[in-house]
């Protein structure tokens, strides 16, 4: 299991992930699911990945192998070269049929399950910065004023912390610390979710990754957000009206 969320503002996206992939108690491994198609002054594309580990590697690898040219120019129908984050969802959305295409028949007959989904999103020069759910059906929808973020694998732990803070208008440094505090309440609750934390902040018009940090195992300022949160809560829930039984 993993966890990703990322959201929009009007200042920007912030995107983030979790690194645990496990197959039991006892074997954990770290693979980073957020991957990044970089263009400085043309685009930033983020891809968050959840679900099977092959799938979505496999999706990963055919759009940076099918992103150039041989003579290394960026191809017009590769994500490097599409005109639009729309174009590029369908794109990533064709892949992922075809990824599981060829491999669910093998996969089915071991009774593995072989779907994912993504949430993509950054800004393409042309036109403003966008957000996308992309299915494991390879269709997907897009964030708007009232849908201002997306989730996806273990997401019902972190869901409400978000669902009270996040607005269109929550400037991105509140932005980034509200998702933190939706994966300290995830981690809390599902041990299949787990440091290092692959956090990116990118400020609307600078076509670059303007903010990029990884939050391991003992980080401080991570272990602060969450004891401040642990704390406030508990204070706060002293502060909630005692029960009538009348």
């Amino acid at each position: 299991m993993t966890y990703c969320v990322a959201a929009i503002a009007k200042e920007g996206i912030v995107f983030a992930s979790d690194s645990r992939t496990n197959a039991g108690v006892d074997q954990l491994s770290v693979f980073s699911k957020m991957n990044l198609f970089e263009v400085p002054g043309e685009r930033m594309i983020c891809l968050l990945s959840a679900g099977n580990l092959g799938t979505s590697q496999s999706v990963v690898s055919l759009m940076h192998m099918r992103s150039k040219r041989p003579d290394g120019s960026p191809d017009p129908a590769g994500i490097n070269g599409l005109a639009s984050l729309y174009d590029v969802a369908v794109l990533v959305g064709a892949t992922l049929r075809q990824v599981v295409a060829r491999d669910a028949a093998s996969l089915h007959s071991d009774g593995i399950e072989p779907s994912c989904s993504f949430i993509l999103g950054g800004q393409v020069k042309g036109e403003p910065p966008r957000l996308f759910l992309v299915y494991p059906q390879g269709n997907f929808i897009e964030a708007m004023q009232d849908t201002t973020y997306f989730q996806i694998g273990e997401k019902k732990y972190g869901k409400p912390m978000l669902d009270r803070v996040l607005e269109v208008d929550t400037p991105l440094q509140d932005v980034a610390k509200c998702i933190l505090v939706s994966f300290d309440a995830t981690l809390r609750s599902n041990l299949s979710v787990g440091l290092p934390i692959d956090l990116l902040g990118y400020e609307a018009d600078t076509l670059r990754v303007t903010h990029r940090r990884r939050y391991e195992e003992g980080d401080p300022y991570f272990q602060q957000i969450s004891d401040v949160w642990s704390v406030g809560l508990l204070r706060l829930f002293e502060e909630v009206p005692e029960i009538s039984w009348r």
